[in-house]
Formats: structure tokens, sequence, C-alpha cells
């Protein structure tokens, strides 16, 4: 065994490409739904082993973008289902599609490869490991930002621990996502370096010390006794999500499973897309449904209201319409925005929020003049684009608390999540995940945690298919109701805590930690060189 575990270095090097590829894929196994972390690990160590022994800038950069490719690739997978929901465009286009929008993702793997190539190839394996950890952070924080962003999913993701425990992922108040990434990249090439030079101390002990931070649950946080809440998962499969002949049946399910507890004080939670009907006024009556009793949004609100019961407040997504005036000064829809509404017990508006970092391709089609006449549209139905709203806003809800909301993918940006001048209790994420297959729905749960973790703040999520959650400001997920089913949880938000020094500093602490990676990288293999030249 150890003969043919010998033989793999040599095999590698004689075909890096193909190596670059399989550790790629390896890798992509850690996350959710498979967190086999330690083969996480493992390939990360590969991958740097690649890197550090390329001959070439050019080879680097080649086994760095491979590597990349695949990784990203099979992690994201579950982007190819949202094209099983859709009728424009043929199913199949799904499987091309992702691997098409990895060639671009993986030029920030690439990138990292590359200048720990150029800064450091010459230095020995745990330098170059950590100049890499540091270019590493700053092209995942690029990722998350460069033409809109897309930062799923940050390699930090392998080493966040089951729901019960948060793995090595504890330390993200200190370090933010991105930096967490740069040091799960030096961890693989810390055990790497010790089993190369045959320390099996550094090589064994690291690896169960991870074990146990991977396995030990945690203490969950204290519940807010003041802050009631009833969580809600009606089950709306994406088949029948725009029939307007389940619309009665939809609301008959969220009726149910809302009504316990209607003659509490709480905060009631309902998924993106869990209302059909137009609830603000002023459209023209055509867009209203008939259940507003002949185009009147008061009667859907108040009809919501009496669901609720007279204490509660509710939070739900709904779509609000944007309209302009012809030149005959009849209106004409121009845009929408994917929202969340405030309800109180009477059915008034008390709250709203705008969803900013909108979903290219499902919510508005990015260089619309080029792609439309080649036959490529959104992947949701209707022509009609949404618009942006300004970022993070806290709503207050008085008794209930303040709450700060993120729609769906937003939830996935770190250091975006939170306005800071007006932090809120807690984080409500709701979210239509009947687009994303058994891989996409997993890792979105993680990377809520994730979220929580770092900014101090429980994440209460609500999906129209599920994974519904209750997250603590650990990270702990202290109820949920699984993909498939309707369901509904209720109890007390779980408390937040106080701000994170990533909370404070945001990415100014991300783009610190890279540097201080880098130029230890860099100085001290000439710090350890003088003092060896002394003494």
């Amino acid at each position: 065994m150890l003969e043919r575990l010998a033989a793999v270095p040599a095999l590698a090097q004689r075909r890096p490409a193909l190596a670059a590829i399989a550790l790629g894929l390896i890798g992509a196994c850690a996350y959710p739904p498979l967190h086999l972390w330690p083969l996480g690990l493992a390939a990360l160590a590969g991958f740097v082993w690649l890197v550090h022994t390329a001959p070439t800038w050019r080879s680097a950069a080649w086994r760095g973008w491979l590597f990349g490719w695949a990784h990203l690739t099979l992690a994201n997978n579950w982007i190819a289902t949202a094209f099983t929901h859709q009728a424009k465009m043929p199913e199949v286009l799904g499987w091309a599609a992702v691997p098409l929008l990895c060639i671009y993702l993986a030029v920030y793997p690439m990138l990292a490869a590359l200048a720990a190539h150029l800064l450091a190839r010459k230095r020995p394996m745990w330098a170059f490991a950590l100049v890499l950890a540091g270019a590493w952070i700053v092209t995942e924080w690029l990722r998350g930002w460069v033409f809109t962003g897309y930062p799923w999913p940050p390699v930090g993701l392998m080493l966040l621990g089951p729901w019960d425990t948060v793995g090595l992922a504890s330390v993200l108040p200190w370090l933010g996502t991105y930096a967490f990434s740069g040091l799960t990249v030096l961890i693989a090439a810390m055990i790497l370096d010790s089993g190369m030079r045959r320390n099996w101390t550094g090589l064994v002990v690291p690896i169960a010390v991870l074990a146990i931070f991977m396995s030990v649950p945690g203490t969950p946080t204290k519940p807010d006794s003041q802050r009631r809440y009833t969580l809600v998962q009606p089950y709306l499969p994406q088949a029948e999500l725009n029939d307007p002949s389940k619309y009665e049946e939809q609301f008959a399910r969220l009726t149910r499973l809302t009504a316990p507890g209607r003659e509490q004080s709480r905060i009631v939670l309902w998924p993106e897309s869990a209302i059909p009907d137009f609830l603000e006024d002023g459209y023209p009556e055509a867009y209203y449904f008939e259940a507003t009793a002949e185009g009147d949004p008061a009667y859907a609100r108040r009809r919501i209201g009496a669901v609720i019961g007279p204490r509660s407040t509710l939070l739900t997504g709904v779509v609000n319409l944007n309209f302009a005036k012809r030149a005959d000064g009849t209106p004409k829809l121009v845009s929408a925005r994917n929202s969340v509404m405030g309800l109180d017990g009477a059915g008034r508006i008390v709250a709203g929020y705008d969803k900013a970092h909108l979903v290219p391709y499902g919510e508005y089609l990015p260089l619309r003049p080029l792609l439309e006449p080649l036959g490529i549209s959104r992947l949701v139905a209707g022509s009609i684009e949404y618009v942006p709203g300004p970022g993070p806003r806290t709503l207050d809800l008085g008794a209930q608390g303040k709450v700060g909301v993120q729609v769906c993918y937003e939830i996935v940006f770190s250091g975006e999540v939170v306005d800071p001048s007006n932090r809120p209790d807690f984080i409500f994420n709701p979210s239509n995940d009947g687009w994303f297959g058994s891989w996409g729905s997993p890792q979105f749960v993680g990377q809520a945690r994730m979220r929580a973790i770092e900014e101090g703040l429980p994440v209460i999520r609500s999906t129209t298919t599920g994974i519904s959650a209750v997250i603590d400001a650990d990270g702990l997920v202290r109820q949920a109701i699984g993909t498939g089913k309707p369901g509904a949880v209720a109890g007390f938000v779980p408390q937040a805590e106080a701000p994170t020094l990533f909370g404070c500093f945001g990415h100014t602490l991300t783009l610190g930690w890279a540097a201080l990676f880098i130029l230890f990288g860099l100085g001290l293999p000439r710090v350890l060189a003088l003092r060896r030249a002394r003494g």
C-alpha cells in the first residue's frame, strides 16, 4: 500500500492536467451534502503540491485553472437543476451551462496559483503555502464582487461541521469567510508539508484536532424570551408555483400551518414566492387576482392579517411592480422588485425590503441585446426584468424587534448582509429553494450558517420546499424542516451576540489577513536564513 501511495506523486507529475482535474472533483465532495472534509483537505493538499512543483508560471496557472474548473463545476452542479424548471430552453443546456460558467469562475483559483508561483516558487513549502493562502483570500474576495459577484462556494465551507457543530468555522468572527478559506488552504498545505518531511506528529495531531472540532456538538445560544416566531414552509413545488389554479390551495396550506398560535404576539415568517397576489395599492385593476375582490389589494392584505392573528407581524416574500406613464397617460409596466413585505394583523403594510443582489439569468438577463437574439432567456417565467434595491436594510418591527432581510441567494455574500449603522436582532432569509436540488439547498444552509457565525447574528430561513432552518448566532441549527414536505416550527428567536470583529471591520479585516499571510510567507524565510547565518 505504501509503495502505491509513493507512486502517486510521480504519476501526478506525468499527468498534471488530469491530476488537477481529479483533485478538483475530489475536493468538491467535501461540501454539503456529502461533507467528506478529509477528502477535501487531501485534495487541497495535492493542489498545493501541484502548484508548488510547477516548472513554469504557465504550468502553475494552467494547473490552478483546471483544478478550479473541475472543483467549481461539481460543486455548482445544482445550477443544472434550474434548467429542469423552465420550458424555454432545453434541459440538457443546464449541463453545458455549469462547466461554461466555471470557465470564468476558474480564473480566480488560477490567479491565486499564478501569484503564489511568481512570488514564492523557490521558497519552502510552508512559506509557499502562506503566500498561496493569502492569494486565495484575495481572489475569493474578488470572486465575491467582480461582475456582481458569485462566491458560491467558499473553500472554507468544507470545514463547517454538521448542523449540531460548527467545526473549525468557530473562528469566523475573527477571520470572515474568505480569510477562513485561506486558512483552510494553509491547513491542508501544513498537513502535506508534515507528511513530506515524515513529521508524523505534525501530520496526526492537526487531523485529530480537526476531527474533534468537526464532531463535538456545540452549545446552543439562549433564546430571546421576548420575541416569538412561527416559521412556515408551505411546500410549494416549482411545478405548481405559478399555476393560478393552485393559488387558493397554496393559501389554504399557508393558513393551516400558520394558524396555531395566532392569539400570541409573534413574528410569522413566510418564504419567497409565498404570495401570488400583488399587495401594493395603485396598480391597474387587471394585475390583481380574483381573490383580491375585484381589484382591491386591501382585501388580500386583510385576509392575510386574519390568518396571522391580531398581535402578529408577518414577513413574506412578494413581487412588487414598477409602472411608468405612457404619452397618453396610461400606465406601462417597466420592471419588478423581488421584495419582502411586512403586514400586521389588520393587514396594514408596516415594512418593506427590495432585494439588492439579483440572480443573473433568474431575475435579469445580463447582456440582453447580445444574448436574447441567440435564444437565451431567463430561467423564470415572464420577460419583465427585476431591478435591485438599495442594499442591506434593517426593518424595525417594534415589539417584534429589528430584522435584517436577505432574500434567497443574497445570504451567500459575506460582509454584505447587515446594515452596520442599524444592526438587527436577527436576519430573515426567505428563499425559493425549489430550484436548487439535492446539492444546492444543503450548501445554501451551510452558507447561511457561516453568515450567522461571522456576524454574530441568528439567521432564520423560510423556504418554499426546504430546507428551512433556525440558525443561532454560533451557527448551530436549532430547528429545521427538511426538503419536500410542508411544516411549521415555533419558538423564541435565538439571542444575538455582540458585534464580531468581522462585523465591525468587514473586508478590511479580510484583506488584512491576506496581507499578513503573504508578508509572513515572503519575510519569514529571510529572517530565518539571517538567524542561521549569524548563529
